[in-house]
């Protein structure tokens, strides 16, 4: 369904009312792959923390064409895909604003890869974001892998 003027206003003024509500003057904004893990790392984290789904993978290979540049190197060509058009300007919005991005993806190679693409489309100044990893939902775990983040693993992309 092609965006209207009203729905894109309308998703505005919720991203800007959610950055509002936080009461802290800092923000961290995580981004995590699932919608069902937003809403409950959003209970668990509370105020100062805005959590964001990425629905998985935002960016592809181009289905119709070659996906390398071969005279550039072979550069990789990645072109978005169709719900990065609406996920993108929100997470971008909040990520400018807030002092830290956690990029909350599987520790495997399909997840280093969504952090990364992340980090890029986002354009994430790399001092300014980090990944986190746990391996159950619980508020303790989340906790933990918040007090220990780590970088993107270049080696897994």
């Amino acid at each position: 369904m092609p965006e209207t003027k009203e729905t894109k206003i309308t998703k505005e003024t919720k991203v800007t009312k959610e950055i509002k509500k936080t009461k802290k003057k800092e923000i961290s904004l995580v981004i995590v792959e699932s919608p069902a893990k937003e809403k409950t790392l959003s209970k668990f984290l509370g105020d100062g923390y805005i959590v964001k789904s990425s629905y998985r993978h935002l960016r592809d290979l181009p289905k119709k064409e070659f996906g390398l540049d071969v005279k550039n190197g072979f550069q990789p060509k990645y072109t978005p895909l169709t719900r990065a058009k609406q996920l993108v300007p929100p997470l971008k919005k909040i990520s400018k604003i807030a002092a830290r991005v956690y990029l909350a993806t599987d520790y495997d190679r399909e997840g280093e890869s969504i952090a990364w693409h992340l980090s890029q489309i986002l354009e994430l100044p790399p001092e300014k974001v980090k990944c986190i990893t746990f391996h159950e939902i619980t508020p303790e775990a989340i906790q933990h892998a918040i007090k220990t983040p780590r970088a993107i693993d270049q080696a897994l992309v």
